[in-house]
């Protein structure tokens, strides 16, 4: 996502080896546990044919997104944060800026499609639900959504060349008014309105699973099918509160600097800048690390493979890990 910070920097922002190194280790850590973890999640849900489940469709949808951003957006908004140089050409400056809003957009519309699933199966669960080919088409649409809403940072997108340095930046008609406007959509689309969505959903889901139970019936299998209902619940509450705040402090931060232009001159904007930056472009690595640590059937499957893999033998047997 376009910084509009970048626009007015100046030498004021060189920092000092030490702290360019600080920073480097902290998005190269996000770099790298987020392509691990959610390349993990892409290859187990892709090579296992029997994961391949309408929510874990979505799963792989949004771990793709993850990857990707963390893949081609982390370093390179880093480096150009940090430095205020851009080094990789127009196209590039188009996809950087692009790319991120569509990303975000499709991963966390995906949650919000596992949400309404989990909402239709528990509280409405005698209604069909979604077949494979369905949930693909509306993967689909998710993308093409995504797409319609991140081009305008395509198209206005431009590099320029200054005395010292050369800036990407959206080039918008009414530079004032079209920034401020279109961070105020990009907040209610990709952030208020998915988040007030699963609010409800799993608000509802969360009354019903906990706060009913169906008179007399106290076999183990039912018992057991409502402890694992009320675990995947709660795993996906922790991916949707964790994306909430990792992405707050981001979307105000466009927000507050479009309505006060001043801010953008100030030194210290550029190290508010990069922790912000930093904390939403972590929000890809954490996925991953909850589906671990919240569904006790991924471990054991990870340590199978490994040890399958170490003793150089094909692992023949597979439990799901994030079938939900």
């Amino acid at each position: 996502m376009a910084s509009n910070v970048t626009r007015n920097w100046t030498n004021q922002f060189a920092q000092p080896p030490w702290r360019v190194a600080l920073w480097s280790v902290a998005y190269g850590s996000v770099l790298t546990v987020a392509l691990f973890g959610n390349l993990v999640v892409v290859w187990i849900i892709v090579a296992h044919r029997r994961m391949r489940t309408v929510t874990n469709y979505f799963l792989l949808n949004s771990a793709f997104c993850d990857a990707a951003m963390a893949a081609f957006n982390t370093l390179i908004n880093f480096i150009y944060a940090a430095h205020g140089d851009w080094y990789f050409g127009e196209a590039y400056c188009k996809f950087h800026n692009f790319f991120p809003v569509a990303a975000v957009f499709a991963s966390i519309y995906s949650m919000t499609a596992i949400a309404m699933d989990r909402y239709m199966a528990i509280i409405h669960p005698l209604k069909p639900r979604l077949s494979a080919t369905a949930t693909k088409v509306v993967i689909v649409c998710i993308w093409v959504l995504a797409v319609v809403l991140a081009f305008p940072l395509c198209f206005y997108s431009t590099i320029r060349s200054l005395p010292r340095r050369t800036i990407c930046y959206v080039a918008w008609p009414r530079p004032a008014e079209d920034s401020l406007m279109y961070h105020a959509i990009v907040s209610v689309l990709v952030y208020m309105l998915p988040l007030v969505v699963m609010g409800i959903a799993y608000t509802i889901i969360g009354v019903t699973l906990w706060g009913s139970e169906i008179p007399g019936d106290s076999s183990d299998n039912y018992h057991g099918q409502l402890r694992a209902k009320r675990k995947v619940v709660k795993m996906m509450i922790v991916v949707v509160v964790t994306f909430a705040l990792c992405w707050l402090p981001y979307h105000v931060y466009f927000i507050v600097t479009g309505l006060n232009k001043q801010l953008n001159k100030r030194k210290s904007i550029q190290q508010v800048y990069l922790s912000v930056l930093w904390l939403a472009m972590s929000s890809t690595m954490y996925n991953p690390i909850i589906y671990c640590c919240l569904n006790n059937r991924l471990s054991p499957v990870v340590l199978q493979v490994q040890s399958g893999l170490q003793k150089g033998f094909p692992v023949v047997s597979f439990h799901p890990c994030i079938e939900l």
